[in-house]
């Protein structure tokens, strides 16, 4: 159905910025690679919202973040060689600090002009298996707090991490978890639940809800039973709470009867791209281990299977809301749920204007993974998740 001129008008009255066109704020610590995957002696390419960032562990042990671009003949970092605790670029050595301070230049004479002081460092910090970078002013790196994630670790929980590519800005994430009033999407796999919204709040960064969650029929993936506990209690009714405190969002269940959730969800969804019209996603589901040893391991392949299906189903319909944006140029949709309208101006109360211009019909696919900005990029396999 194409829009009313009426609509239109009624939008433009509204003066909404698109939320499509806010850009996620650098001024939070957001991950950008698995700790393990930053193996000692070895550069590892990330990115943030078009930002390329070279990666790599020193003999120290420490994790070091380079803009990833030599000062030199700008060849990436990310394929230098590492030395000590110091990136030497593969063309003509240039060696980097950990601090992207240029530490040697072999060739250099005191008849050369005199070189630049080298590249961006950025403020970077491992915690909960992820490597964290700090993309905005780095004075404010040292007060900004990391994500607290309380059942991370914990010898009650179990982890599963996840990271994989969505092609769609990273608001339509929030929205989608945030919005529970779409498991008719879900029905195939977690049955029929009929969510009942007892109430949300929030305030200048957060804004959370709370859902009711009763199952009233139809059958249901094994691994959402295990989820919801009734292998454990049996409940039936399950309370969930949900929460976007910027940038990240959590969700945890509380069977019915019992007094700590059954599971946890954290995620952050990255930008990928400087349009942001993709983002990676990361998340850390931590589910409570049964009274029985070896109950939850023998159940984490059902568990693993049932996660993949809901997000599969999730990646495509906020992948299909992303071409619906692409194709109008702008945010057309008709939102009445006073939740995600809450939110919307929460993101946009939170986020930065983006100065990429905003793609329109026919236009290219968003930048990310070892793509180019302006150029198509070949979707790949995701990984597996991680224990």
């Amino acid at each position: 159905m194409n829009e009313t001129d009426a609509d239109a008008r009624d939008r433009e009255a509204c003066g909404a910025v698109d939320l499509r066109r806010v850009g996620a704020h650098p001024d939070h610590w957001y991950p950008v690679a698995r700790a393990g995957e930053v193996r000692a002696g070895k550069v590892v390419p990330a990115v943030f919202a078009g930002e390329r960032i070279a990666l790599y562990r020193g003999r120290s042990g420490a994790v070091h973040a380079l803009e990833d671009r030599c000062a030199h003949r700008q060849v990436p970092l990310s394929m230098g060689v590492v030395e000590g605790d110091v990136l030497r670029c593969r063309y003509h050595a240039w060696a980097y600090r950990g601090d992207g301070r240029i530490s040697q230049i072999p060739y250099l004479t005191k008849d050369d002009r005199r070189p630049p002081r080298g590249v961006r460092g950025y403020p970077v910090r491992e915690a909960y298996g992820l490597v964290f970078v700090f993309p905005g002013a780095p004075e404010k790196a040292e007060a900004t707090p990391l994500p607290m994630l309380p059942a991370y670790g914990s010898p009650h929980y179990k982890t599963l991490t996840y990271a994989r590519t969505v092609r769609c800005h990273y608001s339509f994430m929030h929205e989608n978890l945030l919005d529970m009033n779409h498991q008719f999407l879900h029905q195939g796999v977690v049955g029929r639940l009929r969510p009942e919204l007892l109430g949300h709040d929030g305030d200048a960064r957060s804004v959370e809800a709370r859902y009711l969650f009763t199952h009233t029929g139809g059958r249901r993936d094994a691994g959402a039973s295990v989820l919801a506990a009734e292998g454990f209690s049996g409940g039936s009714s399950d309370v969930m709470t949900i929460r976007t405190e910027y940038p990240y969002q959590t969700l945890e269940l509380l069977p019915e009867g019992a007094d700590r959730p059954v599971f946890s969800l954290w995620a952050v969804y990255v930008p990928v791209g400087a349009d942001q019209r993709a983002c990676r996603v990361y998340g850390h589901l931590m589910i409570r281990k049964p009274r029985v040893p070896g109950a939850l391991t023998l159940a984490a392949p059902l568990i693993r299977r049932f996660t993949e299906r809901i997000f599969a189903q999730d990646r495509t319909a906020v992948e299909a809301e992303q071409r619906a944006w692409d194709e109008q140029g702008e945010d057309r949709n008709h939102e009445v749920f006073s939740l995600i309208l809450n939110l919307r101006e929460t993101l946009r109360a939170n986020g930065v204007p983006l100065t990429a211009a905003p793609a329109g019909p026919g236009a290219a696919e968003p930048c990310g993974g070892a793509g180019v900005c302006g150029t198509p990029v070949r979707p790949s396999a995701d990984p597996a998740p991680v224990r």
